[in-house]
């Protein structure tokens, strides 16, 4: 039995607001929210980096949980604006715990990452920290700002410490999927800026994440109505008010963070969990569902409990 015994995160200090994106994009900050929900994000300092920024999500998590990174017997990160071919950030961020030996894994899964990391981590055995960290500023900026993608994207890092023994939230059940069959779609090259078809993106995510979630509920005779909260990826506000149509809630039972740190990749999904279980009175017995859904295309549900 697996628990999700505790959420951090890190967000840069500077906020970057409609009206600055808007000038520099060449738009109306009114239309950027029209279409995506958002208000501002973060964008990080020269010298934040995805290391820095998980490395402090990750602390973040384990002062939560009353746990030293010595403790812990696997870190997996998820990053999917990483600054190089290999290695990735996690064993950097090993280091940053203070680690030497404890195996870290990179899983560079755009936006669903951490989901998937959390399914793994579930099935592991011990303490698992896992941990989302982008800097997609660098990915949507460089080398020229694309309208489409840069009213988006935010940064920051958000971590979930995964324990075999005790925690807040028991995991129930998980299902992660994947398709190939749109690669091209959603994809960040070696060169050039973020491609993003959002149509094709937000046509299959509205396909595929009711499904899973309906899913994962039904094989655990869980009606849609019974769950308390769906925390789920922050990619767009209307997106998420199109997937609680489709699961058939209403929308308030979805999350949403997104006006205030826009879509923070990989890392968005801890960052919005870390901010709901601040939020929320935990009764034991709610059922809780998280979900995501990124390039790849990735996606996935997992149904908790509150112990």
């Amino acid at each position: 039995m697996a628990f999700l015994s505790a959420f951090g995160a890190y967000v840069p200090d500077r906020v970057v607001t409609n009206a600055q994106v808007a000038e520099l994009v060449g738009c109306e900050a009114d239309w950027i929210r029209d279409v995506s929900g958002i208000e501002e994000r973060r964008w990080a300092a020269d010298d934040e980096t995805v290391v820095t920024m998980g490395a402090a999500a990750g602390r973040d998590c384990l002062a939560r949980a009353g746990v030293e990174p010595a403790q812990l017997d696997m870190i997996i990160v998820s990053c999917g604006a990483i600054p190089r071919r290999f290695p990735g950030p996690a064993a950097e961020i090993a280091k940053a715990l203070g680690l030497d030996s404890t195996p870290a894994i990179d899983l560079p899964l755009a936006s669903a990452g951490t989901l998937f990391g959390l399914a793994v981590a579930a099935r592991m055995p011990g303490r698992t920290l896992v941990i989302g960290t982008e800097k997609m500023s660098t990915a949507v900026l460089d080398p020229i700002p694309d309208k489409n993608t840069t009213i988006l994207f935010g940064d920051g890092a958000g971590a979930c410490l995964v324990s075999q023994d005790s925690g807040r939230l028991r995991i129930v059940d998980s299902l992660i999927e994947s398709d190939g069959s749109f690669t091209p779609d959603l994809q960040l090259g070696l060169n050039g800026t973020l491609q993003m078809n959002g149509r094709t993106v937000i046509l299959q995510a509205t396909r595929k994440v009711p499904r899973a979630i309906l899913g994962v509920l039904s094989r655990n005779a869980v009606a849609p109505g019974d769950v308390s909260t769906f925390v789920m990826h922050q990619a767009n506000l209307n997106l998420l008010e199109r997937l609680a149509k489709g699961v058939g809630v209403p929308a308030d039972r979805f999350f949403a963070n997104i006006a205030r740190y826009g879509n923070t990749s990989s890392a968005s999904l801890l960052i919005a969990a870390t901010e709901w279980l601040r939020e929320m009175r935990l009764e034991a017995g709610q059922k809780i569902c998280f979900a995501a859904f990124g390039a790849g295309f990735h996606w996935g549900a997992i149904l908790a409990e509150v112990a």
